[in-house]
């Protein structure tokens, strides 16, 4: 009999570590690149500096992540002759927000884009973007979907078209108005679908649709195409649509090697847009240096590397999509932000993983980071009745003595 302990492992710790020590460097960040020159001291408007409130968003994040990481993973896997199911749920839920959130009066918008619904009252400025529910609800759809199905997975009308058509609609209404989201979902639950054995070709003749769905998303608002062009020669016009990437590249560059150190940076000043969000990546470059950018990509090279180990020894399907589909959310995801900054691919709104400044993101991956923890703290036990009636544990080494467990027949005769 084989059952499933949870314990500390040395993936589950580095795991732990790095995700927490990203959150701090985040908190640090974002006090410091939301500096400004008139606005008054902190201390007079705690509750509402948007820097204090993120400190707290990142610590609510943190006991999330610890939180999570100790519950069964077990317990979002799809079951059967039940009715509940909690991934289904999520899902439904996560859809419903999704539709809610494009409707006029009910999305907030903010920089042109329709993205937040309001949460409580407008003097507490709380909003949440479901497009981040949305990441949860795939990867725990998708893992629990896929490891239910099993072989079936392979058959293209009754196991892959069901799949892809639910993850087209995540995606789709995503993509409408954050097509930056919507392309990594797509690519998170075309990546979790090969990983369960889905057939290649299969993936790759709905390649095409998915192309044209794609190319629809971008060419329905103008403004991507903008983006687009500025991408491609951002000098031709540096104070129009070119300003971000010159202002990121200008940014970065100004650092050097070192950094200007810590709060000395001059870019955050009205020069560089969304430099607590978007593109902290690159006030850190200006402030700590390329070496202070290179030990933040450490750190992300960390916590993948250890996602790959809680995926490997993860015991059951499930838990390996599950860890799967974090570890790659969070690559790529982070992959893209400091693609953006270094003006690799055009901009586009997507933060950086626990470190740019948003609360329902870093509390989002808060929970992902402490599924992921969770996978990697099972252990398998396994155990070899004895034709006496007793247990052993045949995991403990050869030279320790196994604990016995009575059985029935001897303790009768006892």
């Amino acid at each position: 009999m084989i059952r499933l302990d949870t314990r500390p492992s040395a993936a589950s710790t580095a795991i732990s570590i790095t995700a927490a020590a990203l959150m701090g460097l985040g908190v640090v960040m974002v006090f410091s690149s939301s500096a400004s020159l008139t606005a008054p001291p902190i201390i007079e408007n705690l509750f509402s500096n948007p820097s204090f409130r993120q400190a707290t968003f990142n610590f609510a994040a943190l006991v999330i992540m610890l939180m999570v990481g100790l519950c069964p993973y077990e317990s979002w896997r799809i079951r059967e002759r039940t009715w509940f199911q909690p991934a289904i749920l999520l899902g439904l839920i996560s859809i419903a927000l999704l539709v809610a959130v494009l409707i006029p009066g009910i999305g907030e918008v903010r920089n042109g884009a329709r993205r937040w619904l309001s949460l409580g009252p407008s003097s507490l400025g709380l909003s949440f973007q479901p497009s981040e529910l949305a990441k949860l609800a795939i990867i725990v759809l998708f893992a629990g979907f896929c490891s239910h199905m099993g072989e079936r997975i392979r058959r293209f009308w009754t196991g892959l078209l069901p799949m892809l058509l639910m993850l087209a609609v995540v995606a789709g209404l995503v993509g409408i108005e954050d097509f930056g989201t919507g392309a990594l979902l797509a690519l998170v639950g075309a990546c979790i679908l090969l990983a369960a054995g889905a057939k290649v070709w299969h993936l790759a003749l709905t390649a095409m649709p998915g192309a044209v769905g794609l190319a629809y998303l971008i060419v329905a608002k103008p403004y991507r195409l903008e983006r687009l062009k500025a991408f491609l020669d951002p000098f031709a016009d540096p104070q129009g649509s070119g300003y971000h990437q010159v202002q990121s590249l200008i940014t970065i560059a100004s650092g050097g090697w070192w950094g200007q150190g810590l709060g000395a940076g001059i870019q955050k000043y009205g020069y560089l847009p969304e430099g607590r969000t978007d593109f902290i990546f690159a006030v850190i470059c200006e402030e700590l240096g390329l070496v202070g950018g290179i030990a933040v990509l450490g750190l992300f090279a960390v916590l993948l590397w250890s996602g790959r180990r809680a995926m490997l020894q993860a015991h059951t399907e499930f838990g390996r999509l599950l860890a799967l589909g974090v570890t790659l959310t969070v690559g790529f995801q982070a992959a893209m932000n400091v693609a953006v900054v270094t003006v690799s691919i055009p901009t586009k709104g997507i933060g950086l993983p626990l470190v740019s400044a948003g609360g329902s993101g870093v509390m989002l991956f808060g929970v992902l980071i402490g599924l992921m923890i969770n996978v990697a703290r099972h252990r398998s036990s396994q155990q070899t009745v004895h034709p006496t009636g007793a247990s052993i544990d045949t995991n403990r080494p050869c030279d320790q003595p196994a604990p016995m467990t009575l059985g029935p027949s001897i303790a009768a005769t006892a």
